[in-house]
Protein backbone atom coordinates (compact mmCIF):
# COMPACT_ATOMS: atom_id res chain seq x y z
CA UNK A 1 0.00 0.00 0.00
CA UNK A 2 2.84 2.39 0.90
CA UNK A 3 4.52 1.76 -2.47
CA UNK A 4 1.31 2.57 -4.37
CA UNK A 5 0.83 5.82 -2.41
CA UNK A 6 4.42 6.91 -3.04
CA UNK A 7 4.03 6.25 -6.79
CA UNK A 8 0.75 8.19 -6.93
CA UNK A 9 2.21 11.16 -5.07
CA UNK A 10 5.24 11.24 -7.39
CA UNK A 11 3.10 10.93 -10.51
CA UNK A 12 0.82 13.79 -9.43
CA UNK A 13 3.84 15.98 -8.55
CA UNK A 14 5.52 15.31 -11.92
CA UNK A 15 2.35 16.03 -13.88
CA UNK A 16 1.77 19.27 -11.97
CA UNK A 17 5.38 20.37 -12.40
CA UNK A 18 5.51 19.79 -16.15
CA UNK A 19 1.98 21.13 -16.76
CA UNK A 20 3.04 24.42 -15.19
CA UNK A 21 6.07 24.68 -17.49
CA UNK A 22 4.17 23.48 -20.55
CA UNK A 23 1.37 26.02 -20.06
CA UNK A 24 3.95 28.81 -19.85
CA UNK A 25 5.73 28.02 -23.11
CA UNK A 26 7.42 25.30 -25.10
CA UNK A 27 11.15 24.67 -24.55
CA UNK A 28 13.38 26.97 -26.56
CA UNK A 29 16.20 24.40 -26.62
CA UNK A 30 17.97 22.11 -24.23
CA UNK A 31 20.47 19.32 -23.91
CA UNK A 32 20.89 15.61 -23.40
CA UNK A 33 23.50 14.00 -21.16
CA UNK A 34 24.87 10.46 -20.95
CA UNK A 35 27.81 9.29 -18.87
CA UNK A 36 29.41 7.17 -16.18
CA UNK A 37 28.25 7.49 -12.58
CA UNK A 38 29.58 6.28 -9.23
CA UNK A 39 27.26 5.87 -6.23
CA UNK A 40 28.27 5.04 -2.66
CA UNK A 41 25.26 3.18 -1.24
CA UNK A 42 24.40 0.12 0.82
CA UNK A 43 23.57 -3.52 0.22
CA UNK A 44 20.82 -5.11 2.29
CA UNK A 45 19.80 -1.86 3.94
CA UNK A 46 17.21 -3.74 6.01
CA UNK A 47 20.00 -5.30 8.09
CA UNK A 48 19.21 -8.99 7.61
CA UNK A 49 21.06 -11.13 10.18
CA UNK A 50 22.87 -13.19 7.53
CA UNK A 51 23.41 -10.37 5.06
CA UNK A 52 24.01 -7.41 7.32
CA UNK A 53 23.81 -3.95 5.82
CA UNK A 54 27.01 -2.29 4.78
CA UNK A 55 28.55 0.17 2.33
CA UNK A 56 29.00 -0.73 -1.32
CA UNK A 57 30.64 0.97 -4.28
CA UNK A 58 28.25 1.04 -7.23
CA UNK A 59 29.21 1.93 -10.79
CA UNK A 60 26.75 2.57 -13.57
CA UNK A 61 25.38 5.22 -15.87
CA UNK A 62 23.23 8.32 -15.78
CA UNK A 63 21.20 9.92 -18.55
CA UNK A 64 19.22 13.14 -18.46
CA UNK A 65 17.32 15.49 -20.76
CA UNK A 66 16.83 19.19 -20.04
CA UNK A 67 14.32 21.44 -21.76
CA UNK A 68 15.20 25.17 -21.49
CA UNK A 69 12.23 27.43 -20.70
CA UNK A 70 14.29 30.51 -19.83
CA UNK A 71 17.97 31.23 -20.53
CA UNK A 72 18.73 30.36 -16.87
CA UNK A 73 15.96 27.81 -16.06
CA UNK A 74 15.14 24.36 -17.41
CA UNK A 75 13.11 21.26 -16.57
CA UNK A 76 15.07 18.01 -16.17
CA UNK A 77 14.23 14.31 -16.44
CA UNK A 78 17.03 12.12 -15.02
CA UNK A 79 17.44 8.32 -15.14
CA UNK A 80 20.22 6.54 -13.24
CA UNK A 81 21.29 2.91 -12.80
CA UNK A 82 24.08 1.77 -10.49
CA UNK A 83 25.27 -1.71 -9.64
CA UNK A 84 27.86 -3.00 -7.19
CA UNK A 85 28.44 -4.91 -4.03
CA UNK A 86 30.81 -6.14 -1.38
CA UNK A 87 32.15 -9.38 0.06
CA UNK A 88 30.73 -10.74 3.32
CA UNK A 89 31.34 -13.76 5.55
CA UNK A 90 28.97 -16.14 7.30
CA UNK A 91 30.45 -18.19 10.16
CA UNK A 92 29.04 -20.99 12.31
CA UNK A 93 30.36 -20.67 15.89
CA UNK A 94 33.24 -18.49 14.64
CA UNK A 95 34.49 -21.35 12.43
CA UNK A 96 33.62 -22.80 9.04
CA UNK A 97 33.40 -19.32 7.56
CA UNK A 98 32.01 -18.94 4.07
CA UNK A 99 32.73 -15.87 1.95
CA UNK A 100 30.02 -14.76 -0.47
CA UNK A 101 29.16 -11.72 -2.54
CA UNK A 102 26.37 -9.27 -1.69
CA UNK A 103 25.17 -7.34 -4.76
CA UNK A 104 22.91 -4.34 -5.03
CA UNK A 105 21.25 -2.69 -8.01
CA UNK A 106 19.76 0.79 -7.64
CA UNK A 107 17.63 2.68 -10.17
CA UNK A 108 16.36 6.25 -9.89
CA UNK A 109 13.92 8.26 -11.99
CA UNK A 110 13.91 11.95 -11.05
CA UNK A 111 12.31 15.16 -12.36
CA UNK A 112 12.66 18.83 -11.46
CA UNK A 113 14.07 22.29 -12.18
CA UNK A 114 17.68 23.19 -13.00
CA UNK A 115 19.10 26.71 -12.79
CA UNK A 116 22.23 27.56 -14.78
CA UNK A 117 24.32 30.43 -16.07
CA UNK A 118 26.76 30.55 -18.99
CA UNK A 119 30.18 32.10 -18.41
CA UNK A 120 32.36 31.77 -21.50
CA UNK A 121 33.00 28.05 -22.09
CA UNK A 122 31.59 27.11 -18.66
CA UNK A 123 27.98 26.54 -17.60
CA UNK A 124 27.62 25.88 -13.85
CA UNK A 125 24.21 24.61 -12.71
CA UNK A 126 22.25 23.58 -9.62
CA UNK A 127 19.17 21.36 -9.45
CA UNK A 128 16.52 19.93 -7.15
CA UNK A 129 14.92 16.73 -8.44
CA UNK A 130 12.08 14.55 -7.07
CA UNK A 131 11.11 11.02 -8.04
CA UNK A 132 11.36 7.36 -7.16
CA UNK A 133 14.16 4.93 -6.40
CA UNK A 134 14.22 1.14 -6.62
CA UNK A 135 16.80 -1.16 -5.01
CA UNK A 136 17.27 -4.90 -5.46
CA UNK A 137 19.72 -6.86 -3.27
CA UNK A 138 20.94 -10.43 -3.74
CA UNK A 139 23.54 -12.62 -2.09
CA UNK A 140 24.06 -15.48 0.33
CA UNK A 141 20.86 -17.16 -0.79
CA UNK A 142 18.82 -14.08 0.16
CA UNK A 143 17.20 -11.44 -2.03
CA UNK A 144 15.00 -8.43 -1.33
CA UNK A 145 13.84 -5.26 -3.04
CA UNK A 146 12.09 -2.02 -2.20
CA UNK A 147 10.78 1.14 -3.85
CA UNK A 148 11.06 4.56 -2.24
CA UNK A 149 10.35 8.23 -2.76
CA UNK A 150 13.65 9.90 -3.69
CA UNK A 151 14.96 13.41 -4.00
CA UNK A 152 18.26 14.80 -5.18
CA UNK A 153 20.17 17.99 -4.49
CA UNK A 154 23.12 18.61 -6.73
CA UNK A 155 25.04 20.63 -9.20
CA UNK A 156 27.84 20.58 -11.66
CA UNK A 157 29.46 22.30 -14.57
CA UNK A 158 29.46 21.85 -18.35
CA UNK A 159 32.62 22.74 -20.31
CA UNK A 160 31.95 23.59 -23.97
CA UNK A 161 34.24 21.58 -26.26
CA UNK A 162 32.94 22.14 -29.80
CA UNK A 163 29.68 23.18 -31.41
CA UNK A 164 26.77 21.53 -29.52
CA UNK A 165 29.07 19.24 -27.50
CA UNK A 166 30.22 19.74 -23.90
CA UNK A 167 31.85 17.74 -21.14
CA UNK A 168 29.96 17.51 -17.82
CA UNK A 169 31.02 16.83 -14.25
CA UNK A 170 28.42 16.77 -11.48
CA UNK A 171 27.93 15.80 -7.83
CA UNK A 172 24.57 14.85 -6.33
CA UNK A 173 23.26 13.85 -2.92
CA UNK A 174 20.38 11.38 -3.30
CA UNK A 175 18.01 10.75 -0.39
CA UNK A 176 16.00 7.51 -0.24
CA UNK A 177 14.19 5.49 2.46
CA UNK A 178 14.69 1.87 1.40
CA UNK A 179 13.36 -0.70 3.87
CA UNK A 180 12.23 2.08 6.20
CA UNK A 181 15.74 3.45 6.73
CA UNK A 182 16.77 6.93 5.62
CA UNK A 183 19.88 7.14 3.41
CA UNK A 184 21.70 10.11 1.86
CA UNK A 185 24.12 8.75 -0.72
CA UNK A 186 26.59 10.70 -2.87
CA UNK A 187 26.67 10.17 -6.64
CA UNK A 188 29.37 11.51 -8.95
CA UNK A 189 28.86 11.54 -12.73
CA UNK A 190 30.79 12.59 -15.80
CA UNK A 191 30.05 12.34 -19.49
CA UNK A 192 29.09 14.08 -22.72
CA UNK A 193 26.37 16.71 -23.23
CA UNK A 194 24.71 17.29 -26.59
CA UNK A 195 22.89 20.61 -26.97
CA UNK A 196 19.87 21.05 -29.22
Amino acid sequence: MRKICVCKICAISFIGFFTTFASAQLPSGGNGFFGYSYLHGETFANGSSIAASGPASMSGWEASVEGKYLPWLGAVADLGWNYGGRNAQFCVLFTNCTTFRLNASRDTLLFGPRASVTMGRYRPFAEVLLGVGYESDKGGGISNSDISFAYELGGGVDYHLVRSVSLRGQVQAIHTSFFGQSHLDPRISTGIVFSF
